[in-house]
């Protein structure tokens, strides 16, 4: 099966419209993106209502910003992990911890800005647990894994065509990094290596990181070694 990907750009980071026999979309941006993603869909042959399912890779404000958005305009359902969904459905903004000293001094920064953030709130009509979610009900050849370590609900999709979209558990985007790699925060860092050791046994070839362009899974196995 054909599997075709739209990254389409949504403000810091962007989401991916993924199409195979049926069309999901992964991950809502930051909020105030409406325009975006209308913009964004109209270079595609896709039609807004054709996507079926909004998964949230995880529950920071620049994922799920205007998840409520598209759901209003798809009448896609939105999928995310128990343990982050109240950040959707209550408004919530935790932050996560640098890992590097650049890293922690960009969370400082970040740190001043929440205030000026709102997420609007909406529910969430799948909620994901540790057990792998397949997506063929959706029309797409994959599943939902559980990959904490960014933070505790982490998700990736993984295709059985060996794509994997990851959120934040690598990066490939300034100011975060200048070149691919691990995440510059996160909640737990040796969590963080054991989801990837997972994705890559499970056959992750091709990393489509929310800040970024796609790389090599090779870039990821070398940093973990």
């Amino acid at each position: 099966m054909t599997i075709n990907i739209y990254p389409i750009p949504l403000g810091a980071d962007h989401g991916y419209i993924v199409q195979g026999k049926g069309v999901i979309m992964i991950d809502g941006g930051v909020p105030k993106k409406a325009k975006a993603f209308t913009k964004g869909i109209d270079k595609i042959p896709i039609k807004p209502t054709d996507i079926k399912l909004l998964i949230l890779t995880h529950g920071h404000w620049d994922h799920i910003g205007s998840a409520r958005d598209i759901k209003e305009i798809t009448g896609a359902k939105i999928a995310m992990h128990k343990r982050e969904k109240d950040w959707l459905e209550k408004s919530l903004k935790p932050l996560p911890p640098g890992v590097t000293l650049w890293g922690k001094i960009f969370a400082k920064i970040m740190a001043m800005f929440m205030p000026f953030v709102h997420i609007p709130a909406t529910k969430v009509d799948i909620i994901l647990g540790d057990e792998e979610f397949p997506l063929n009900e959706f029309g797409i050849a994959g599943k939902v894994i559980f990959t904490p370590g960014h933070s505790p609900g982490s998700v990736s999709i993984l295709l059985d065509t060996g794509e994997a979209f990851v959120g934040d558990l690598a990066m490939n985007a300034f100011p975060m990094r200048l070149s691919p790699g691990l995440p510059i925060f996160a909640e737990d860092l040796h969590k963080v290596r054991d989801s990837w050791k997972l994705l890559l046994d499970m056959g992750a070839k091709k990393i489509y990181p929310a800040h970024g362009k796609s790389f090599s899974a090779d870039i990821i196995r070398d940093a973990l070694n």
